[in-house]
């Protein structure tokens, strides 16, 4: 089964010696002691380990509905959604936060959620609702898994970083790049769908025989990848890693710069924009929910502008109302990818497993 993956702030701040801000249980009592029963003043989130939000906005969401938000981290989203098939029909919270588009048929297919459809949907980019219709999931945010490069040792080598998929496997790129295990990471599993679209299910897998006989490194996690291995990462520098080719996000470049000290005027890394996969993530109202008006509530407030605007600079990923802009910081040092690579939903259903089974076959056994 595949692992979610965590969202690469928490894991960067780390590495810096920062702290990220966490979105904290509210400490306001519910009526009937806890996020049970139908007078709860609590509304529980179930969530991967690195939802993040600003203690103001979800304070405003107290101030605006009456409601406290306890957040209620499952370990990675892969793990946190095995959890709540485990627990169908008694689920741990109220809304689940964090499933993507590489996993949604499994959360789907389990039947997790109770439909609704969310105030202020129509705002959403249309492209994101890949349940529209039925609306047993909402999309929250988007973000582009890429391989990412260090300026300095292209700089030093006076060699062009790569651009595009086919440019990995050439010989001048041999023994540069690391990714994650696509069966226990989602940027692995993400960078492998970005491989079986740009090439077809002719044509991946002879993809990955070359980009193996390349040189390519495989660890389990993205932490590992982004935080040991990349040479251009701020955990990187610490850990005298060597490859400067990694697999991450277009909005790591940003990250990079948002927790130096002190701020470059130029990112240390940049986006090969040519090789990204474009993920979404989504909530849905659990079945079963004990509080399921503090979770409409709550699915409501995540697609506001207040929170779709806070989220850049806490999870590092885009906002889905088309309405609401990106930060400075994004625009100035994040990477714009104008065609990621999709794979339509019904077909990483359908051939998710079996891809992961033929991948493992080919570069990790």
């Amino acid at each position: 089964m595949t692992t979610i993956r965590k969202t690469a702030v928490a894991a960067l701040a780390a590495a810096l010696g920062v702290a990220a801000l966490g979105a904290c249980g509210g400490s306001e009592p519910s009526d009937s002691g806890g996020s049970g029963g139908s007078a709860s003043k609590t509304v529980t989130l179930v969530s991967h380990d690195s939802f993040t939000a600003s203690p103001d906005v979800l304070k405003a969401f107290t101030q605006e509905t009456g409601y406290t938000v306890k957040v209620l981290k499952s370990g990675d989203a892969g793990e946190a959604l095995n959890k709540e098939i485990l627990t169908k029909g008694s689920p741990q919270g109220d809304v689940f936060f964090g499933v993507d588009n590489t996993l949604l048929s499994r959360a789907l297919d389990n039947g997790l959620f109770t439909p609704y459809e969310a105030k202020g949907l129509d705002r959403v980019d249309a492209g994101t609702r890949l349940d529209q219709g039925k609306n047993r999931v909402t999309p929250i945010d988007t973000g582009d898994l890429c391989v990412n490069y260090d300026k300095k040792y292209f700089a030093d080598k006076k060699l062009a970083p790569p651009t595009s998929f086919d440019d990995l496997v050439k010989p001048a790129y041999k023994d540069l790049l690391v990714t994650e295990n696509a069966a226990t990471s989602s940027p692995g599993l993400g960078f492998l769908l970005g491989s079986v679209a740009r090439y077809g299910d002719d044509g991946w897998q002879d993809y990955w025989k070359k980009l193996k006989a390349n040189g390519v490194r495989v660890v389990d996690s993205w932490e590992q990848a982004y935080n040991e291995e990349f040479s251009g990462s701020a955990g990187g520098k610490k850990a005298k890693a060597d490859r400067p080719l990694v697999v991450s996000y277009a909005s790591s470049p940003p990250a990079e710069v948002l927790y130096a000290e002190p701020q470059p005027k130029e990112a240390p890394t940049g986006v090969s924009t040519e090789t990204c996969f474009r993920q979404i993530e989504f909530a849905g109202l659990l079945d079963g929910a004990k509080n399921e008006a503090g979770g409409k509530a709550l699915l409501d407030f995540l697609i506001s502008d207040r929170f779709q605007a806070d989220m850049p600079l806490n999870m590092f990923v885009n906002p889905v109302v088309k309405s609401v802009g990106l930060p400075k910081l994004f625009t100035e040092f994040g990477a714009t990818v104008a065609k990621p690579e999709t794979v339509a939903p019904d077909r990483i259903a359908a051939n998710r497993e079996q891809w992961i089974q033929s991948w493992s076959s080919l570069v990790v056994k």
